[in-house]
């Protein structure tokens, strides 16, 4: 018995941490089910949903499997033909014979080499296309997502899952999936040929595949978890600096930079607690599945030693040297594959934690979308009619209530009120950034419901008044970079706006640089390239939102002038608080809690003496006191 009391302790030490981990284990399981935590997405479904991704690019996945396979052979021959050396080299042999073995050694090693390297790059190129698709799909759900819905989520999360995910779950599709058929294969390619071999060792090997199975389920809990504390932490990091980089000189007004500072710190040591947590879990689980290789070595050379040494058979079955240091490199082999399996189970836990947070963007179903029997409109008239209308952006929080009225073609209206009361909420659901709960709106008599979106949106033309400028230069932010209008067209659009003023003036004309939000142009500035944008596409209906809200007198005469100007393209629809904007529309709404308290035009309002009189008696006020 004393003979095999090493076998013994070995067998113990391996028990030992074996009941630790499953008390841990246990324990976590009893946390997470106390805790509640969120039902997550299965293994099984992240992957079913990242094959149809791969699917496309079978042909590419066969032909990385065909060449894996002439590299497998290399990690199952060469063990035999280094224990041929070894019998060769312990007899008599013949230095011929030693050079071919020598030969067919490095011919097969050189064959797996390239076929290595052609894997490679098979697999990065295709890597790359399936990375690219999935970013555009990403990016794609997210430009149809509703108004309402992209409010709800902070535009840091929806960089991270258009830029950061994706990168994670690319390795899983150029390393990890290859590579885990690839140890499979070889894991039973190799337990296949120690059978043959010696079946006695080979059983001897396979009483610790069992550990390897229950360490690997352990970890896998553990990893997930902590890589989905990671991932969040990325996100939340991600979202507040995109938040606070934004909103940077507020900070440095309100001389708030210690406390923000104060902020990202401890988002810092989250992210940091995460990913060391993360470290902790990877540590502990590699060291474990090296001491299971480490043990069977042991194993083998103090069972194979024995009887080598002490010419005794192991089940009847003799052992030579070679086939010792065949079963030594052949173990090797076997816990190779899972060894790599755990640095492996890195990334695809992360790629998993990354797949689940972009299926959660993609899951999101859009709330305003084409109805199946959509027309695509041509051209339209401008006519725009509300017919009872009722909307609310929280359920029975009505914004608009029962609200009617029709604009003809062509026809300028304007809408008035206090803060509040409807009036930037019309504009929105004329473009339909939002859906109606109640009622009916009508372009050129057809339901908007009943227009493809983009068909709708197309014939729009929108001014708002914070106008967002893209990095770049003037003419890309004036055609959006839409192709087949000329230099010369692009001026036509600035001069008939008044643009021209100051583009003029600009060293580099329209290739002056832009840069981010435009904060090289004055807020006048901006405002009159958003009208030349707007002018260039052409639109049928063109909408201003308090686009004379933030500028100065100076620019202000220049945009009047040039909606001047614009009032005979198509049909105007302007919200402003400054009644010295909406004095000459056709027809002016004034809206109070989402209801139509008066309509007419700027003379009939004023002699009818209600609400709209009150507003424009109060600001004629202001702006004689501020004069005098």
């Amino acid at each position: 018995m004393t003979e095999y009391l090493p076998v013994l302790i070995v067998g113990a030490i391996i028990g030992v941490f074996t009941v630790i981990f499953l008390v841990v284990y246990a324990m976590e399981q009893n946390k997470k089910d106390t805790m509640g935590f969120d039902r997550n997405m299965p293994d099984g479904e992240i992957i079913r949903r990242l094959m149809q991704f791969a699917q496309p690019h079978w042909k590419s996945f066969l032909a990385a499997f065909v060449v894996m396979l002439f590299s497998i052979v290399y990690n199952l021959l060469s063990p035999l033909l280094v224990g041929r050396i070894e019998e060769m080299v312990k007899g008599k042999f013949a230095l011929s014979q030693l050079f071919a073995t020598v030969a067919v050694y490095a011919g097969i090693l050189i064959v797996s080499l390239i076929c290595t390297y052609l894997q490679a790059m098979i697999l990065q190129t295709t890597g790359q296309k399936i990375l690219s698709a999935i970013r555009q799909d990403v990016f794609t759900h997210i430009e149809q997502l509703s108004h309402e819905q992209l409010n709800n989520i902070p535009v840091g999360k929806l960089v991270t899952r258009v830029s950061n995910d994706p990168n994670a779950i690319s390795y899983m599709f150029t390393n990890i999936l290859v590579t885990l058929a690839k140890n499979i294969m070889v894991v039973f390619g190799v337990l296949a040929a120690m059978l043959i071999l010696n079946y006695a060792l080979a059983l001897m090997v396979l009483c610790f595949v069992p550990f390897v199975v229950l360490f690997t389920v352990i970890f896998r809990r553990f990893s997930r978890k902590v890589h989905r504390k990671v991932s969040d932490a990325t996100t939340d990091l991600n979202t507040y600096l995109s938040e606070n980089l934004s909103g940077i000189k507020i900070t440095q007004i309100f001389n708030r930079e210690e406390q923000k500072m104060a902020d990202f710190l401890a988002r810092s040591r989250t992210l940091k607690k995460a990913k060391q947590a993360r470290m902790v879990v990877f540590g502990i689980f590699r060291p474990m599945v090296y001491m299971l290789y480490i043990s069977s070595v042991m194993c083998l050379f103090y069972m194979g030693g024995k009887g080598y040494i002490q010419d005794q058979t192991i089940f009847g079955q003799t052992l030579t040297s070679g086939v010792i240091v065949t079963f030594y490199m052949y173990i090797s082999r076997f816990f190779d594959p899972i060894q790599t399996l755990a640095e492996q189970f890195d990334m695809l836990q992360r790629s998993f934690a990354s797949a689940e947070k972009i299926f959660t963007i993609l899951d999101i179903v859009p709330q305003v979308v084409d109805e199946e029997d959509a027309i695509e409109l041509e051209e339209i008239r401008g006519e725009i009619e509300f017919k009872d209308v009722w909307f609310a952006y929280t359920p029975d929080e009505w914004v608009l209530k029962g609200v009617s009225f029709h604009v003809l073609p062509r026809q300028t209206v304007a809408f008035v009120g206090s803060t509040g009361s409807g009036k930037t909420t019309i504009l929105s659901l004329i473009c339909r950034n939002y859906d109606i709960q109640r009622g009916q709106i009508l372009i050129d008599g057809i339901d908007i419901r009943k227009i493809k979106i983009s068909s709708l949106r197309r014939h729009f033309g929108q001014m708002l008044q914070d106008v967002f400028l893209f990095s770049g230069d003037i003419r890309s932010n004036i055609l959006l970079r839409e192709e087949g209008i000329s230099d010369e067209e692009v001026m036509e659009a600035c001069r008939y706006v008044n643009a021209d003023s100051f583009i003029g003036k600009l060293d580099h004309g329209l290739d002056e640089p832009v840069r981010e939000r435009g904060n090289n142009f004055s807020a006048g500035q901006r405002q009159l390239l958003s009208f030349a944008r707007t002018i260039i596409h052409k639109p049928s209906v063109i909408i201003l939102d308090e686009a004379t809200a933030n500028i100065d007198t100076e620019t202000e005469l220049l945009i009047q002038d040039s909606l001047t100007r614009i009032r005979s393209i198509g049909t105007m629809l302007i919200v402003a608080h400054r009644l010295s904007t909406v004095q000459h529309a056709d027809h002016i709404i004034v809206l109070s809690k989402g209801v139509i308290v008066e309509q007419g035009d700027h003379q009939a309002l004023l002699h009818r003496k209600g609400q709209y009189y009150q507003l424009y008696t109060l600001q004629f006020s202001k702006q004689v006191l501020m004069q005098g």
